[in-house]
């Protein structure tokens, strides 16, 4: 079936808001310059989303005709939009899916700016502040549900997987939304996408009418990553470090597939919170999975992980390969211990208040090439700090990858310089060609140029 290629609407909203004060509006108009921009290039994201391209710059030229702009009426506001992508429509009505995706990055986008960054800037903000954020952008998108046993599983995994890892992340996603859990993803394609479509699938077959498909994702990332359409619950986070935040405060227990830099980000991420010895005693159910063929890739993370962070990061997880049955199995017995833990500790189910996260994994890091050459790579630390840089430096490739402003750093002044400890930098630059090998930085037959260079001391 042959759709429009562009198309002009005038689009009310659904979902979520319906009013703007004149102050939001103005902020928000063409003439305002960067909040602007940023709604323009989050909305066609969200319009294109099923693009199969994850370079946000090739997007932006292809549409560069696309405008949108708020008109407020007598009930309320609406979006005109101007040369939208046309996958977004079906006969000129535009999917219901989209619809509520576009206004919840209205919504978010504007949020965070008149709280946040507008009244309250956050950079040198105390951790419990950090947090509390984090829960008050949730609570606005209406994210938090009053449940009787927690059942969000994250799910975590790369957007340029191949087919048969994409397969068994839908029969994974399948098993746990037959046992009757929901999926908390970052949005996207790949990894992000299956667990959502196969839990949706058990869903109806369970005649579980309320299932949730959370999708968290930031505005660097969202060009890169467009929200697949099975999200119905969509939010924005200001930035990475609030999206990572989000996903172990809201999520239950994570189930890790296949990725590359961004989904070793992630792997760093909760293991240095877990390392923390604060951390010790809370329960968070942490699983590796993946297909036979994917084995080779969870032994190579497992090694890099033993060599830099020891046997106890190890300690913290679990691979389990090719068995979807078995990883789903884990999770829902995992909840009842997360269950029983939450009790004991008048802990909220819809929040993880009681874990601990330093602030070494809390405070925005915007990859520049002075921060990422003065990352600490030595092993002369706490583990959990080491993994707060070592999540920082693939955070930076994962910028300079597909992030716009990431990009344009590396054309302008050339790869990333990451400096460190000799054997440790050795272990990271052996698991970074592997993630090129296997085509794990870019989308498969696209030809990869490394955004870094690895430079021992």
């Amino acid at each position: 079936m042959q759709y429009e290629d562009r198309v002009d609407a005038l689009v009310a909203p659904k979902g979520s808001l319906e009013m703007l004060s004149q102050d939001e509006i103005s902020r928000m108009s063409e003439d305002s310059g960067s909040l602007h921009e940023l709604f323009h290039r989050c909305a066609l994201a969200i319009l294109n989303c099923g693009s199969d391209s994850d370079d946000p710059q090739a997007v932006m030229e292809e549409f560069n005709d696309f405008e949108i702009r708020i008109v407020q009426q007598e009930r309320g506001v609406k979006l005109q939009l101007k040369n939208a992508p046309g996958s977004a429509f079906v006969d000129g009505k535009m999917i219901s899916s989209v619809r509520e995706m576009l206004f919840s990055v209205l919504r978010d986008i504007i949020f965070t700016y008149h709280e946040y960054i507008l009244a309250r800037g956050l950079e040198n903000a105390s951790s419990d502040k950090l947090t509390n954020v984090v829960f008050e952008l949730l609570r606005n998108a209406n994210v938090f549900r009053r449940i009787q046993h927690p059942d969000m599983i994250v799910c975590w995994g790369g957007h340029s997987i191949a087919r048969h890892e994409y397969d068994y992340t839908k029969r994974v996603g399948h098993e746990l939304g037959l046992r009757e859990l929901n999926i908390c993803t970052g949005c996207g394609p790949g990894a992000m996408k299956g667990p959502m479509k196969g839990a949706a699938i058990a869903h109806a077959k369970q005649r579980v009418k309320n299932g949730v498909y959370l999708g968290l994702t930031e505005p660097g990332i969202i060009a890169a990553e467009s929200p697949n359409p099975i999200v119905n619950q969509l939010v924005i986070m200001p930035d990475i470090e609030k999206r990572l935040e989000a996903f172990v405060r809201a999520g239950h227990g994570i189930v890790v597939f296949p990725g590359g830099a961004g989904t070793a980000e992630e792997i760093l991420y909760i293991l240095g919170i877990l390392l923390h010895p604060k951390n010790a005693g809370v329960p968070f159910p942490l699983v590796f999975t993946g297909p036979k063929g994917s084995a080779d890739y969870f032994e190579q993370i497992h090694a890099f992980l033993g060599d830099v962070l020891g046997k106890e990061a190890q300690n913290k997880y679990r691979i389990i390969i090719d068995d979807e049955v078995e990883v789903a199995r884990v999770m829902k017995l995992g909840m009842e211990e997360v269950r029983q833990y939450r009790k004991a500790h008048h802990d909220a189910f819809y929040y993880n208040w009681k874990l601990f996260i330093p602030e070494e994994f809390q405070h925005t890091f915007e990859p520049t090439h002075e921060k990422v050459r003065e990352l600490n790579l030595h092993f002369d630390q706490d583990t959990h700090l080491l993994a707060a840089d070592l999540r920082r430096a693939f955070s930076s490739i994962v910028a300079g990858n597909v992030k716009a402003q990431g990009v344009a750093y590396i054309k302008e002044h050339g790869p990333f310089e990451i400096h460190g400890d000799k054997a440790l930098l050795a272990k990271l630059d052996a698991l970074l060609q592997a993630f090129v090998v296997q085509q794990r930085m870019k989308l498969p037959g696209s030809v990869y140029e490394p955004c870094y260079r690895v430079i021992t001391d």
